[in-house]
């Protein structure tokens, strides 16, 4: 829609002096910055709750332990057995995708998973780790054979059912962050310029509600749907359909 411009992208061109221009190619700057200032910002916080941690009888001991703990339990129960390396990988994407979509509350930053590409990279580590360990727990004929069952004339069902499960992850998280986000610039391009409507919208708390329900509540929500679902794709794949 013209003068309606909703994401105003700065792309970079790594291979354009090769002559090199396809947009498949194209590097969304303003999304790898984010990224990287959102990591930034959970390192100085994780660097802050291991001060705190050390502390026994600090709020920030209790509740990070009882995090932990949870998603300990939570892996645990879902797997059938306690494995650390597990519990970190669930955790750190948990840890990830919601610090992305909180952290876009502060101004000037974007929430990274608002961006396609954002979200089918994580689908994408998901989808390989869970491959990885269902080679590894099985053996690479045994993973082949899976394919071909229960006919051999099921290989291409099963490899687009396999396929499928990256486009779910990728396009649930994409679609969910991307709608709070159109909401959200299209109430501010509303009311921007019109003095009235910006002190009703300030004043009436429809900011605050905004910012709780896209940046906290729903953010939360996708992070642990995402989690769970990479959690259940690997309890399947370790200890098959039949839960053996």
């Amino acid at each position: 829609m013209k003068g309606f411009d909703l994401f105003p992208e700065e792309h970079w061109r790594p291979l354009a002096h090769f002559g090199i221009t396809n947009p498949f190619f194209n590097i969304d700057v303003e999304t790898v910055v984010h990224t990287w200032v959102i990591l930034g910002l959970m390192a100085l916080l994780l660097l802050f709750v291991n001060l705190y941690l050390r502390k026994k009888t600090s709020v920030a001991h209790y509740l990070g332990t009882s995090f932990v703990d949870y998603f300990s339990k939570l892996c645990s129960q879902t797997l059938g057995m306690v494995s650390l390396k597990h519990m970190s990988f669930i955790t750190t994407f948990f840890c990830f995708i919601f610090a992305a979509n909180l952290f876009a509350v502060i101004p000037m930053i974007e929430e990274p998973t608002a961006n396609i590409n954002t979200t089918l990279a994580l689908a994408l580590a998901s989808f390989l780790y869970v491959q990885y360990y269902s080679i590894r727990a099985h053996g690479l004929g045994s993973y082949i054979g899976d394919y071909f069952k229960p006919f051999k004339i099921m290989l291409p069902l099963n490899i687009v059912g396999k396929v499928a499960t990256i486009v779910s992850l990728a396009f649930r998280l994409f679609g969910n962050i991307l709608g709070g986000v159109i909401i959200t610039k299209i109430i501010i391009m509303v009311t921007k310029g019109s003095a009235w409507l910006e002190s009703a919208v300030t004043f009436s708390g429809v900011n605050l509600v905004l910012i709780l329900f896209f940046g906290l509540f729903e953010g939360f929500l996708q992070a642990f749907v995402f989690s769970m679902l990479t959690l259940t794709y690997l309890s399947i794949a370790l200890q098959g359909e039949g839960g053996h």
